[in-house]
């Protein structure tokens, strides 16, 4: 015989899974004991909040499902944050949450009271109560199918305490846990080819769905026919990896074409209309562009501006379609036009190096990004927590080339990065390549606990921490739009966070000087504990893309 929480760790066994995140609870010790027997390794974090993050990261940085389990109650609502975050990025996150007994609805008994399906239900693919045991194998599979499928994203088990422990007789056969991507037809590859052959500036918008749906070798042999430019998105940026550096850059890039005249004419935009893609101005995507737009969900199609194209397909399923009927088409030569973007990208990159270098007190947040992208191990993934770091760092971080750049989705939550960084490092080998947070101060403290999580796990991580003692981007905005009288609850102090985090079983440095922070950054790589550096940097400078949030010309 077979306990529900059996069950549910064969599950997902079977489909693969050998890594969860969470944090234990009576509700769900059933789990932790099953997981114990059959060798599932938790990683426990020192939050819900944290296990979530933690599972996204996982899920972001090995394309793989990510798997949070979290006790009822208080429990749960703790982990809503990072289900909203999943829902939003189109991350696969199976949460399976713990709750109160069925036959104690309604009793005020602890940690219940709540619909825990229903709060889930606006920020998941899909939630539900199981009410028996021997449903359990059929269930996970359901949630892990509708996890992987694209639009990919989070869904939620709610198991009660009493199925967990019920004994089930026979144990279902495993069910199905695979989707296959849906792609496009051999005309429709054809006729998007023409589209981009007949143009003379075309350019291809890359996003995260090629990176969740595994088409970075099929982006890369796309690229290598045809010398069509690509401009990433935040998480696409790993995608540029093994794309020759004169022929890709970050799409925010593109803001100054239409200024030098050479706008793009035609774009095949594998991403999102929204944040990050100038939310339809046309500042990013010309109006005047013929656009082929590519998503899972057709919704998304023309959503904010018109199109000239809509597919409703995986674009890495596409991607790999359109390799095919590319190697079978006449391309024109790219590299005059090439060349001209790339001088655009360079000559947006020199404004932001001549900012960096002005006269200050302390340490320019520009200049310390710039040492860092330029120390960094090829094999690195970056995450970037904190609004003001994080608006710096993607000045530079396009450069760096990394594994993979983990920051702010469209949800936009503060603190996310200590989570995301542990199970992104945890997704790695541990010959694999370092995880590198870079995080401001005000988003540290959320989870300034989990140096303890990282150095329990043994788990590396290098967290760099631009310290400008304030909610630098709040301030801002609070001095450029209110005035400098009306600053109020945005001010922090310069704390010790290195001191903090040796406390925790950690490394520590303080940084002043971009010689200081050289050193340290050899040192943290040199370390086999998590690492955190202290960098003492200026809060007067306003970031370039902070400046066009507020109306401004970004120089």
């Amino acid at each position: 015989m077979k306990t529900g929480s059996q069950l549910v760790i064969a599950a997902l066994r079977e489909a693969g899974v050998d890594l969860a995140f969470g944090l234990h609870g009576a509700h769900i010790d059933s789990l932790f004991q099953a997981a114990l027997d059959d060798g599932l390794r938790i990683i426990d974090t020192r939050s819900e909040a944290g296990a979530g993050h933690a599972a996204e990261g996982y899920a972001r940085a090995a394309n793989r499902l990510g798997v949070a389990f979290v006790t009822a109650g208080g429990g749960f609502t703790n982990v809503l944050t990072s289900m909203a975050n999943a829902f939003m990025d189109r991350t696969p996150v199976l949460y399976v949450a713990g709750s109160g007994r069925l036959d104690e609805s309604e009793t005020n008994t602890l940690q219940a009271g709540i619909d825990q399906v229903a709060m889930a239900a606006s920020v998941s693919k899909w939630a539900f109560r199981v009410t028996r045991a021997d449903q359990i194998p059929r269930l996970v599979a359901q949630a892990i199918r509708i996890a992987r499928a694209a639009p990919r994203g989070p869904v939620l088990l709610d198991i009660p305490w009493d199925v967990l422990l019920a004994p089930v007789d026979e144990p279902a056969p495993p069910f199905a846990t695979q989707v296959a991507p849906s792609g496009l037809s051999s005309g429709q590859a054809a006729r998007i080819c023409d589209l981009l052959r007949g143009s003379v500036r075309p350019i291809i918008v890359a996003g995260s769905e090629i990176v969740r749906g595994g088409g970075k070798a099929a982006l890369e042999a796309f690229v290598r026919r045809t010398g069509i430019p690509v401009f990433a998105d935040f998480e696409g940026l790993g995608l540029l990896s093994g794309i020759e550096r004169e022929n890709a850059g970050l799409v925010q890039g593109l803001a100054s074409f239409a200024d030098h005249g050479c706008a793009p004419d035609a774009v095949l935009l594998m991403a999102r209309f929204g944040l990050n893609t100038g939310h339809g101005s046309g500042r990013l995507i010309p109006h005047e562009a013929m656009v082929v737009q590519v998503d899972s969900d057709a919704r998304e199609l023309g959503r904010l501006q018109a199109v000239t194209m809509g597919i409703v397909a995986d674009p890495a399923a596409l991607l790999g379609e359109l390799a095919v009927a590319a190697e079978d088409a006449a391309w024109p030569d790219r590299a005059g036009w090439r060349d001209r973007a790339m001088s655009i990208v360079r000559d947006r990159q020199a404004h932001v190096r001549r900012e960096a270098t002005a006269a200050s007190d302390r340490l320019h947040p520009a200049a310390a990004c710039a040492v860092l992208t330029a120390w960094l191990p090829a094999d690195s993934v970056v995450v970037a927590d904190g609004a003001l770091t994080y608006l710096w760092l993607s000045e530079w971080i396009a450069s760096a080339r990394p594994r993979a750049f983990l920051c702010h989705g469209y949800f936009g939550s503060m603190g996310v990065g200590m989570g995301v960084a542990l199970g992104a490092q945890a997704a790695l080998p541990p010959a694999g390549g370092r995880v590198v947070l870079v995080t401001g101060d005000g988003a540290l403290g959320y989870s300034l606990a989990e140096f303890d999580a990282m150095a329990r796990a043994g788990l590396p991580v290098i967290v760099v921490v631009m310290n400008n003692a304030s909610w630098g981007a709040t301030q801002h905005f609070q001095e450029m739009v209110m005035g400098p009288n009306r600053v109020t609850g945005t001010p922090l102090a310069r704390r010790d966070y290195q001191d903090a985090a040796r406390a925790l079983g950690a490394g520590g440095h303080v940084c002043d000087t971009v010689e200081d922070l050289r050193a340290a950054l050899d040192a943290a790589l040199a370390d086999t504990r998590p690492v955190c550096i202290n960098v003492q940097v200026d809060l007067a400078p306003v970031p370039p893309e902070e400046k066009v949030l507020m109306g401004q010309k970004p120089f």
